[in-house]
């Protein structure tokens, strides 16, 4: 019997300690997926982070913000007395101010009040009180920020000053356009692009392909679709314009009927398949598992004259592992030499990720110990895969071997770990986890905690559930309108069972997991 993963793993991470501590802090400004947005600074200009300057300062200026928007009743108000302050930290630095904005990401209201302070303390530093206007990553977080919050009416606000001030970019428009998309409103999403020309931005077809893209990235891929075909005099059909929907069908939604469709739509067009067109069909054959069709499709793009890319033989990878033809996947990995091209770790996760599927997980850690060996660093899917078919006691040796590694574990990986344990009837293993989610410091979020009530109320443990609902709601998270009533059935059909204030004894708890708790 093979031994643990984490015993496996130990003696060779060791030699990876610098890499993986670089990546430790590449991902520490990373919270949970939520967190994570479509927003791209300039690569040139990377958002500074707080690493590399005194936290003080930061501090302070945040400080500063947070008790002028406190003690006044309107921005206006804030911006006043902020300006009206005897000196003290202020967003005369450029960085400072887009550090402040990042760390402002999740409130709005005083992410436009800091770009605002930021931009009038330019303005009068400025020779003849016209000085140079916030970077540009300043703009694009507060449209963001505002976009990501729903406060779309913050967001023209920023718009519409960077217009008057004559910084306004096509970037701010589309981050717009991408914050309409993900909230569902297709047709504001559309608006937005429609009107750039109004705000002398041109709206050319990089940006109307960025609009099909984040339509796509939020499901509304039939929306693009039939967007592009209306909009076809404008923006001619090509290959590009056709693989973003193909996109969207073969990995947004991995639907393999709506991506022949999209195939066949392309030669009705008489719009030829680029090699990225092949990719993307390759890859969603090979998600659903057809082999036959994979492979045929790959010789097609070799007959054609495309080059497969590393994406295409990880592809292939999959496939193979996943229909037990393991030996030839191994024979990929020979082929890539061939190729000139080098096995990343999408291609080993390409591996262990089937393997772990069909439970075959001593095999797993035989291929993950060897691209350990040859320095490839594992991803947080790569221990994903594992902790999707491991017990509980083993997935809590995972957990602390990511922490270790720097690869999470991050807000999902305890969402998966909730919905595991509790699709295999084991509730007090899933509170087990919900207790060492805080020992890695990831505080609980209303999907974390819809989770745990829903799955805590369809194992019959309601009272355990009310507790963690309460929770929610005192934490200032949206009530589930469905949850409420059922509680509320249960608690008029159970009042008379209630003994001590604060305690559930309705439906007797067993095990230390499910333990009385008195409620705060």
């Amino acid at each position: 019997m093979a031994p643990p993963l984490a015993a496996v793993l130990r003696p060779h991470l060791s030699r990876l300690g610098q890499t993986l501590l670089s990546r430790f802090l590449r991902l520490s400004t990373s919270h949970c997926p939520s967190d994570q947005s479509d927003f791209e600074p300039d690569p040139d200009h990377p958002i500074p982070s707080a690493l590399d300057n005194d936290d003080g300062e930061l501090v302070c200026f945040l400080h500063r913000l947070s008790s002028a928007a406190s003690s006044t009743s309107s921005p206006k108000e804030a911006l006043s007395l902020l300006l009206s302050l005897s000196p003290g930290p202020s967003p005369a630095s450029p960085a400072l101010l887009v550090r402040a904005l990042w760390e402002l990401r999740r409130d709005p209201d005083t992410a436009a009040l800091a770009l605002r302070y930021g931009d009038e303390c330019s303005a009068v530093d400025g020779a003849d009180g016209a000085g140079l206007p916030p970077p540009a990553d300043a703009w694009h977080l507060a449209v963001w920020a505002a976009g990501k919050a729903r406060r779309f009416d913050l967001a023209w606000a920023v718009v519409r000053r960077m217009r008057n001030r004559g910084v306004l970019t096509g970037r701010a428009m589309v981050i717009l356009m991408e914050r309409y998309a993900a909230a569902n409103e297709v047709n504001k999403a559309v608006k937005t692009f429609d009107v750039m020309e109004k705000f002398k931005v041109e709206s050319d077809q990089s940006v109307f392909y960025s609009l099909l893209r984040a339509l796509c990235k939020s499901k509304n891929i039939e929306d693009a679709e039939e967007l592009l075909l209306l909009r076809k005099k404008f923006f001619p059909l090509s290959a590009e314009g056709f693989n973003i929907i193909l996109d969207g069908w073969c990995n947004v939604i991995t639907d393999l009927a709506e991506a022949k469709r999209v195939w066949r739509e392309m030669s009705n067009h008489c719009i030829t398949p680029d090699g990225m067109s092949y990719t993307l069909m390759i890859s969603c054959f090979s998600k659903v598992g057809s082999l036959f069709d994979t492979l045929r499709v790959y010789d097609e793009m070799k007959k054609r004259g495309w080059i497969p890319g590393i994406g295409v033989y990880n592809s292939l990878v999959y496939v193979l592992t996943r229909e037990n033809c393991v030996k030839d996947a191994h024979n990929i990995f020979s082929k890539l030499t061939d190729e000139g091209l080098q096995p990343d770790v999408e291609t080993y996760n390409s591996m262990i990720v089937p393997l772990c599927e069909s439970c075959k997980l001593d095999e797993a850690r035989v291929v993950m110990e060897s691209m350990i060996l040859k320095g490839i660093v594992p991803t947080i899917s790569t221990y994903h895969a594992f902790l999707k078919q491991e017990g509980i006691d083993e997935s809590l040796k995972l957990l602390q071997k990511m922490k270790e590694d720097g690869c999470g574990p991050k807000s999902d990986t305890f969402l998966m770990l909730f919905d595991k344990f509790f699709l295999l009837n084991e509730s007090g293993n899933a509170l087990r986890v919900w207790n060492e989610m805080r020992k890695y410091k990831i505080s609980p979020v209303r999907s974390h905690y819809m989770t745990v009530v829903e799955g805590l109320v369809k194992h019959g443990c309601i009272p355990r559930a009310l507790e963690y609902y309460d929770e929610m709601k005192e934490k200032g998270f949206a009530s589930d309108t469905q949850l409420d009533k059922e509680f509320k059935t249960f608690l008029l059909n159970n009042r008379d069972h209630w003994r001590g204030a604060g305690k559930y004894n309705i439906i007797p708890q067993r095990g230390k997991h499910f333990a009385k708790r008195s409620r705060m």
